[in-house]
């Protein structure tokens, strides 16, 4: 195995057991033993357990980010926009579970890397814009647009953690009622939500 390759298997193998145990709960030891070397081949690579986990979860936030970044640069209208961040989250969910265990967990103490807080701040700040372009068309305030951004991007994000051990609903479905929510308020909710790409196209 070259270097390049018992660094990526080290990862992978990090990744599961942070995702499993948590950072606290995940020992260098098991990861060298499942990897099937000596733990100083895991601190040459990463220098400790603290390197393994920040760059697991830094490829984490980049996949994730990467996403929901895409989806909100995807054009449409501001609901479809707002409608694909949601399912773009949603899927890294569905499709990183493992990932998904370990950016909502804590990070660990003096880890600056990883807090799931500042992820869903950074997303936040993306929506901003869509959201202020809409509050000028409604003749509201833009300057509340990016405390409206981080309640839209919370829930979302809650959504997902609750989704990640309660699979009741289908994906879709769980996106076209958090921008039920998300876009008509309480007091509009729709009775049969849909994602506007799932409706048919009107002549």
């Amino acid at each position: 195995m070259t270097g390049r390759e018992r660094r990526e298997q080290l990862i992978g193998i990090g990744r599961k057991q942070f995702a499993d145990k948590g950072f606290e709960g995940a020992t260098i030891e098991e990861i060298a033993h499942s990897a099937g070397v000596s733990k100083p081949v895991v601190y040459e690579h990463f220098g400790g357990k603290e390197g393994l986990y920040a760059v697991v979860v830094d490829r984490e936030i980049q996949s994730l980010l990467g996403g929901v970044t895409a989806a909100l640069a995807s054009g449409g209208t501001s609901r479809q926009i707002i409608e694909r961040a949601a399912l773009a989250l949603l899927d890294y969910v569905e499709g990183s579970t493992d990932g998904f265990r370990i950016l909502v967990r804590d990070s660990p103490t003096g880890q600056a890397t990883g807090s799931f807080a500042s992820l869903m701040s950074d997303i936040a700040s993306q929506v901003e814009h869509i959201l202020a372009a809409q509050f000028k068309e409604h003749r509201l305030d833009p300057k509340a647009a990016p405390m409206y951004a981080q309640m839209l991007v919370g829930m979302v994000a809650l959504t997902g953690q609750w989704w990640l051990d309660s699979r009741k609903f289908k994906k879709h479905e769980v996106a076209a009622h958090v921008v039920n929510l998300a876009w008509n308020g309480l007091t509009g909710l729709e009775a049969r939500p849909t994602l506007t790409a799932d409706e048919p196209t009107r002549p």
